[in-house]
């Protein structure tokens, strides 16, 4: 049998090395913060200039103590958004304690018509403008069967809607998908800081919010659990072009 030429040993043997070298697939980088904030905030600017109105049933349930499976107090309303006016509320239905109907959920929906007024509503958007924000070291995770990107967040000031602690973002396009963690104030002298939850699904391109939880303790009403559901979404959006 003749060998092979030393040379030529050596060449098959370079050419096996750049044929194997050629298939190792090096691992991703993970993406810096700085171009998942650009990310997240020119998603909450895309939303914010092209969603110009939407109507969307929403149903608030108070549940207090242990007992989480029967509400004291529940509220179904549309909520009617415009961009130039903020929002409106409709009851739809009613039942359970008028104390805790009057003193939560109400309070509840003054906040939200003060907080979404124009002027008002900049100060509570999730943006690097209102948040400092880094990745975190979860990296990424599934939510919701999305894959998405992993942040701690810090509120820029404190105040009882801006929240500490993480957010998950859809990694293809920075749109929110969940938001969990403590208010940065307490809403009153009275409660303690407010355990916050909430999470979001694209609708028609945008993050809208589809659940939301909130659980406080109060010298008056202990602890009470506030969960909201999103449904049925009309959406105005701004004309293409």
């Amino acid at each position: 049998m003749m060998s092979q030429p030393p040379g030529l040993a050596l060449a098959v043997a370079a050419i096996s090395f750049v044929s194997t070298a050629a298939t190792i697939v090096l691992p991703a980088q993970p993406p810096s913060d700085s171009s998942v904030i650009r990310q997240v905030d020119s998603a909450v600017a895309a939303r914010l200039v092209n969603v110009v109105g939407y109507t969307v049933t929403e149903h608030y349930a108070v549940l207090r103590g242990k007992d989480q499976a029967q509400p004291v107090a529940e509220m179904t309303v549309e909520t009617t958004y415009n961009k130039d006016s903020g929002k409106t509320y409709t009851i739809l239905s009613q039942n359970g304690s008028e104390i805790v109907r009057r003193l939560v959920l109400g309070a509840i929906l003054d906040n939200e018509k003060t907080i979404n007024l124009p002027g008002n509503r900049e100060g509570a958007w999730i943006t690097s403008a209102n948040y400092e924000m880094k990745m975190s070291p979860a990296g990424s995770q599934q939510v919701d069967g999305r894959d998405c990107l992993v942040l701690a967040i810090a509120p820029r000031r404190k105040a009882p809607y801006l929240i500490e602690g993480t957010l998950w973002v859809d990694s293809k396009d920075g749109s929110i998908v969940q938001i969990k963690g403590t208010s940065s104030r307490s809403p009153s002298v009275f409660t303690g800081p407010t355990q916050l939850m909430r999470q979001y699904a694209n609708v028609n391109g945008f993050a809208m919010a589809t659940h939301a939880r909130a659980v406080s303790n109060s010298f008056l009403l202990g602890e009470t659990i506030v969960t909201i559901d999103y449904q049925d979404y009309k959406m105005q959006l701004r004309p293409a072009g």
